[in-house]
């Protein structure tokens, strides 16, 4: 079996279920060793131990990445359990449905903590790493609600991904000349358990209706970007983001 990312070691933060889970198989299952980076220690450890099982080599760190200080501890954990390191994907994100008015400033600095902070601090960590490599890829899961439409109750995270989508085209124009490529995912409705804070199944229901391929993304629909952005046919790619929205933005209503 062909497996391209042999003998690579990949951080997914956020990586032990939803997106985060499929990012750390696909990757796990092209060759790559995989250390999955998630505040659910139990569900991180229970991944890994699945991803060996599969004759893999993974590992699992607890952390919270609203502390500042965890980017550059899953950074050396990497080196250390796994000599090395070439991708980082910061799926990680925190996005509670809250109405406008009651957005404060904790909810805005955990927000912001959690999507944008740690990926300038994973990639700042990252980056001599990378250097001594001759190159690396950054990975960031966005969204397009911020850089592209609106959702109700997400106005924190809304603005929080827009920042995201900016530190990818500004922090890809800096690192280019070290052979590093920073570029992102921006999914639309993808049915995951974290999918459930925007409503029951009445709203994914009428989601889904508006949706022109009929449904809502998996989880492996944003992994296969992913692989893909992380892959050698995307080495002359860098400062972007795809859309993977199965047609959602189309149609102008």
């Amino acid at each position: 079996m062909d497996q391209p990312f042999a003998g690579q070691t990949v951080v997914v933060t956020g990586g032990a279920s939803g997106i985060g889970a499929a990012i750390s198989w696909r990757f796990a299952a092209q060759g790559a060793a995989v250390l999955i980076a998630d505040r659910d220690e139990a569900g991180a450890e229970q991944l890994a131990a699945q991803l060996r099982a599969g004759g893999a080599e993974a590992s699992a760190l607890a952390c919270d990445l609203a502390d500042a200080t965890q980017p550059a501890r899953i950074v050396a954990c990497a080196r250390q359990r796994h000599g090395g390191l070439d991708v980082v994907v910061h799926n990680a994100a925190y996005f509670p449905l809250t109405d406008f008015t009651a957005i404060d400033a904790p909810l805005l600095e955990r927000t912001f903590a959690v999507n944008v902070w740690a990926a300038f601090h994973l990639l700042q960590a990252a980056l001599p790493g990378f250097r001594e490599r001759g190159g690396g890829r950054m990975l960031v899961t966005s969204s397009v609600t911020g850089p592209r439409v609106a959702y109700p109750g997400l106005a924190h995270y809304a603005a929080s991904k827009s920042a995201v989508n900016g530190f990818i085209r500004a922090a890809a124009l800096e690192v280019a000349p070290f052979g590093v490529t920073v570029n992102g995912v921006e999914p639309g409705m993808i049915q995951t358990p974290a999918q459930a804070n925007l409503g029951d199944a009445s709203v994914t229901e009428r989601l889904r209706q508006r949706i022109p391929l009929g449904r809502l993304g998996t989880p492996d629909d944003i992994a296969g970007a992913m692989l893909f952005l992380a892959s050698a046919d995307a080495a002359y790619i860098t400062g972007q983001t795809i859309i993977v929205d199965g047609g959602a933005l189309l149609p102008e209503n």
